[in-house]
């Protein structure tokens, strides 16, 4: 399927505004959350038309996978969707929430969601999860578009492989260790290594 008529869970920038803008993590995951995903506000519009229009922000869940204090990371290769952030480190799973996420009677964000970490690792642990909080970079063009939803998936055993291509190298390594490599990831990855919302 051509990626730019894919259609992509959006919601109005000005919708974000004035809930309260803010640059790089926010934890206030209560503040945020339950208003950016009330059906009123959201839209699923072609990818193509909002990749370059901040007038939208598209949701984006970014999961975190942790294993005791290790956190897994991967380098975004050449087959990729989004060619802004290829050769870059990552720690957050996750995509865009497609319309094909809404055919069912569930939540099509969670649908979403669960659909991309099925679509992009093997998971053979038991885990709990939860949504921590969120990224905005209006900083840069990839970020004026995109608004992440940030969640820490706590698995039991570091029982993780990478399934696309487009993942590569994908291990689990020491948050600490991690951090010395902060220059290696992009920027959303930075923004969680720098706020101290990774441990425990």
């Amino acid at each position: 399927m051509d990626k730019s008529a894919e259609r992509v869970l959006v919601v109005p920038t000005s919708r974000f505004h004035a809930l309260g803008v803010f640059q790089g993590f926010c934890p206030r995951v209560d503040a945020y959350l339950s208003p950016l995903l009330d059906p009123d506000h959201l839209r699923f519009l072609p990818r193509g038309s909002v990749e370059n229009d901040s007038t939208y922000k598209q949701l984006i869940p970014y999961v975190i996978l942790r294993w005791r204090d290790c956190l897994f990371a991967y380098t975004r290769g050449r087959s990729g969707g989004e060619t802004r952030l290829r050769a870059l480190r990552s720690l957050g799973i996750g995509g865009h929430i497609c319309a094909e996420d809404a055919e069912g009677a569930g939540d099509p964000y969670r649908t979403g969601m669960l659909r991309e970490l099925e679509e992009e690792i093997y998971l053979d642990s038991a885990y709990t999860e939860r949504a921590i909080g969120l990224i905005n970079d209006d900083r840069s063009p990839v970020g004026q578009v995109h608004l992440g939803i940030v969640h820490i998936l706590d698995v039991e055993e570091p029982a993780v492989r990478q399934r696309e291509e487009a993942l590569v190298g994908g291990a689990f390594a020491p948050l600490k260790q991690l951090r010395q490599l902060r220059d290696e990831f992009e920027t959303w990855s930075q923004f969680l290594l720098d706020a101290d919302c990774l441990g425990e």
